[in-house]
Order: structure tokens, then sequence, then C-alpha cells
């Protein structure tokens, strides 16, 4: 089913957001042809409604709860979504070494997904691929943890119950910090940071030796098209790679949910797409990271080095994920 009804005019990628309703246009990939299309929320209200009556969790994240699990139910009603927007020739390349990350998984090691962030739809297209994969694919989406920013619980209980359809650990991002400028409510965002991400790292440990596969976007945000920043790994990026012991680093191609131009999450823009996710060979995260790390030339920050390391990878990886969407396009 192809959401929206087709305009006639060509028009570039995403048009300025216009009336009440957050109607936008979109390019189909297919044909070059706009798409007038609802906002998420107003595209699938109905599912919509039915998540938020499901929802378990709170908006208020203490350290006690950074580990949420997540809510299966509203999973399977983000599924029904992604099964409207996806096309059937989607699909997961290398699943082979997923497998093998697998099992490395399971006997005690600790692994990493360092993947590429478009939308927030990007981890709801991997579990739904995943679990059409058979009995070891829905093996892995159950393995999986992902690390999600505290914007994501507190935004409003849409996006929350959303998020929760997926298992995660709440962490307080440092670019959060960066953007206060009252001193006092920094002191105290500061020591609240400092909690849930001390929080958070204690249950990352937990979990990433007990068979969980730890997931993580390394610029920490969605990448805006213009916005070269947005896509440029953080530093922390170098963090995960000592704590870890193997990654599988995940290109992307296609895109399911349009970054909405003015920020606001509930009314991003859904999209037929055909999705390919590219996987790397399983790599060790040391001997990655003491590569990088060697070649860091005098008065460059060795942790971001690394970060950028992993950004070129995934960079060719997302070119390789586009090749194989462009060969499967003319199928």
């Amino acid at each position: 089913m192809r959401v929206g009804s087709v305009c006639r005019a060509r028009v570039p990628l995403v048009c300025t957001p216009s009336t009440a309703h957050r109607t936008t246009c979109i390019t189909d990939n297919k044909l070059g042809e706009a798409i007038s299309v609802s906002s998420i929320k107003d595209m699938y209200k109905e599912i919509a409604y039915e998540m938020v009556k499901n929802s378990e969790q709170t908006e208020d994240v203490t350290q006690e709860h950074v580990f949420q699990e997540g809510n299966r139910k509203n999973r399977e009603l983000v599924n029904r979504i992604v099964d409207d927007l996806i096309d059937p020739r989607s699909r997961i390349e290398n699943f082979e070494n997923l497998e093998e990350l697998a099992r490395l998984s399971a006997q005690g090691k600790a692994c990493l997904i360092l993947m590429e962030h478009y939308s927030n739809f990007d981890i709801p297209g991997l579990y739904y691929l995943l679990q059409k994969a058979g009995d070891t694919g829905a093996d892995f989406a159950d393995r999986i943890i992902s690390i999600a920013g505290l914007k994501l619980n507190i935004s409003n209980r849409f996006v929350l119950a959303f998020a929760e359809s997926y298992s995660r650990i709440v962490i307080y991002p440092s670019r959060t910090l960066n953007s206060i400028t009252d001193p006092e409510q920094l002191k105290r965002e500061s020591r609240r940071s400092r909690e849930l991400n001390r929080a958070a790292l204690r249950e990352m440990i937990r979990h990433k030796y007990n068979g969980r596969i730890v997931l993580v976007f390394p610029a920490g945000t969605r990448y805006r098209p213009g916005k070269p920043e947005t896509k440029r790994p953080v530093k922390e990026t170098d963090s995960y790679l000592k704590s870890f012991d193997h990654m599988v680093m995940i290109g992307t191609a296609g895109n399911l949910l349009h970054v909405d131009p003015g920020e606001d999450m509930t009314a991003d823009v859904p999209n037929n797409d055909l999705m390919v996710y590219y996987a790397s060979d399983v790599m060790d995260c040391k001997s990655f990271r003491d590569g990088a790390r060697g070649t860091v030339p005098d008065g460059e920050d060795a942790k971001q080095y690394a970060a950028d390391a992993v950004g070129a990878k995934l960079e060719e990886l997302h070119q390789k994920a586009q090749e194989v969407r462009a060969r499967l396009l003319r199928s």
C-alpha cells in the first residue's frame, strides 16, 4: 500500500510543512513523483491511540529505571505500520554476520552493533526484517538493547509509546547539557546526567555479558540533510569500542520516516521505501580501536579520531547498501 495521494507536480524531497495537519510532500523513490502525506501521528492515529493505551513506562526516568524492556504489544502495532510502508524486496545483507555475533554473545562475549541513523524507524525496520528471517532472526531481535537518549521518554506520550516498543537503556546525552545556558539549571542537570549515566553503565555491563547485544547510533541523533555534523559520530563512541569485545557495523539505505524540519517527532513523515541494512563482518573492537588511535596526528583528540574511523566505515557500508538498493529497485 502506498501512503497518501499522488501530487501532480514534481517537488524536492521534503516540502515545507503546511496547514494545521502538517501535510508534507515527499518524493516517491520508484516513480520520482511527489506523494502528499500526513504526519506519522495523523496517518496512523488509531494505532497510535492503541499504543498510548498500552504504554507501561513513565516519562520520568530514574536511576532505578534506566533499563526498560520492550513492550511486545506495542512492537506488534509498530510492525503493522512498517508492513504498510516497507517494500517487500527490503533485506538485510550479510545476515550470517549477525548470526555469528549472536553466537559470540551467547558465549558471554560483550557484543555491539554500531548503526547509521536516518529516522526513528531505523530500529523498527531492522526488527521487522529480523523477525521475517525466521527463528534465528527473531532470537537476534530479542537480544538487542538500544542505547536511547532521554528525549524519547520526555517528549510526549505518543513518542514514548513508540520508543518503549523496543528494549533500551536510557542515557542523558552530553549534547543535551551543551545546550543549557542557565548556570543553575546546568548544575542541576549535570548532577542528574551523572546519576543517570552511571546507572546506565551498570545496566549495560550487566546485560552485555548475559546474552544481550547493545545497539548504538554513533552520531547520537538522526542525520539531517545539509547538516553534516548530525552524521559525525560523537567522541563517546570511543568508549563503546573500549568496552566491548566484538561488533558489527550496519550501513543503511532507504528511509521509512522523514525527519520533520521543525524537529517535532510526532510530525515526522511516513514514506514508502525499499530498505537495505548492510552488515559488516564481525570485528574485534580492540583491534579496530587500536588501529584507529595508532594513526592519530599530533594535537588531535584520540577519542574523536577513533569515532571518526567508525564514521568512515559506516559511510563505506552506506554506499554498499545504496548499491544493493539501486539494484533491487531495478529488478
